[in-house]
């Protein structure tokens, strides 16, 4: 009797071995079982940071993660092929740390645009060194740019930020204003620090045509020193803007968007002077209309900014999964999404991760 090659026994992986929840339905998308559907993708490119702002690191900084568990270029371009193609995702965010850091930043950004099922690409930066970037970044298709700004005073912004960089992240701001159509800032508001400083950044940013977003200051700083009762609070942030502007609800509708937006108006002549934006996640939470779905720098799935658990997909992939496995792998993390954040439960405990490590 000839002999009979069996071949090398396939042993099945982990990803493929897994019980997907039986009550998930058999859908494309980023469903949860709330109903709510993902579409907008945060991509952390890094965890390092050149600033050490006191609401998110801690002056020393953190320990860096090992280069080798950081998603590559090829693996960033893969995951979010499978997000856009696969999953519905229609917009993609790049966040750190610091996105600017990753050297190969530009190419990305061209890879993701490149994609058949190209994303508004927008990135969260805090400006430092984007003068020298702006113009390449805007080739390569990136479409708009968030910075971060708290102030603007040169010792408050070295205070809060332990770095005095106020002047480069200005610079940056500039380079982001004369290449891109839109161009938002976000601020966090710290009591004793730069709560007074409000309304002078929302009338700089009003005179150039940005967009201001104020933050409610979040459970996620490195010291594990947030103190909801110190927070600044969003209704605090308009009775004080309320002082030197008229706000009203903005006639667009929200459509899922993390910030309220309101209609600026001067408070001598009634002129609509531009739109400002509150990002009320503790006092006034979104989460019943979230549409946002994370990956780490280390490829990791996040459903939530204050989840305590991820689902590895850079593992998989690395191993050879296909991209419908890697697809249904996610598709089973964001289906495990809970209602909401909890911050109100009593119970509610800081996740171990900062924003730094988490991406925003």
């Amino acid at each position: 009797m000839p002999p009979v090659d069996l071949g090398i026994p396939s042993i099945p992986t982990p990803w493929q071995d897994a019980t997907l929840p039986p009550d998930r339905p058999a859908t494309a998308g980023l469903v949860d079982r709330y109903g709510r559907v993902a579409t907008d993708l945060r991509v952390s490119l890094t965890d390092r940071c050149n600033l050490r702002c006191t609401y998110c690191m801690p002056a020393e900084g953190l320990p860096a993660l090992p280069k080798d568990s950081v998603m590559t270029r090829a693996e960033i371009a893969r995951l979010v092929g499978v997000a856009t193609r696969e999953l519905g995702v229609r917009q993609v965010r790049f966040t750190g740390g610091e996105p600017l850091l990753r050297r190969d930043l530009v190419e990305i950004v061209q890879d993701v645009a490149a994609l058949e099922h190209r994303p508004e690409i927008s990135l969260t930066t805090n400006a430092v060194g984007l003068d020298a970037r702006a113009d390449a970044l805007r080739d390569a298709g990136l479409d708009r740019v968030n910075v971060s700004l708290d102030t603007l005073d040169p010792d408050t912004f070295a205070t809060l930020a332990r770095r005095p960089f106020l002047e480069r992240t200005l610079a940056g701001i500039d380079a982001a204003a004369r290449v891109f159509d839109l161009v938002k800032i976000n601020a966090v508001l710290v009591r004793g620090v730069n709560l007074d400083h409000a309304a002078d950044l929302l009338a700089w940013s009003l005179e150039r045509g940005f967009e201001l977003r104020f933050i409610e200051q979040m459970p996620l700083d490195a010291d594990h020193s947030w103190d909801r009762s110190a927070m600044v609070t969003a209704a605090e942030v308009r009775e004080l803007l309320g002082r030197r502007f008229a706000l009203a609800p903005d006639d667009e509708p929200r459509d899922g968007a993390p910030a309220e937006r309101f209609a600026v108006r001067s408070l001598a002549t009634g002129e609509r002077l531009g739109r400002v934006g509150i990002i009320a996640s503790v006092t006034e939470p979104f989460c019943a209309d979230c549409r946002r779905t994370r990956l780490t720098a280390e490829g990791g799935v996040r459903d939530c900014l204050f989840a305590h658990d991820e689902s590895d997909l850079l593992g998989p992939l690395r191993a050879g999964a296909s991209d419908a496995e890697l697809a249904d792998l996610w598709r089973t993390a964001m289906w495990g999404k809970g209602a909401g954040h909890g911050m109100d439960d009593p119970s509610f405990t800081q996740p171990e991760r900062t924003m730094s490590a988490i991406g925003g």
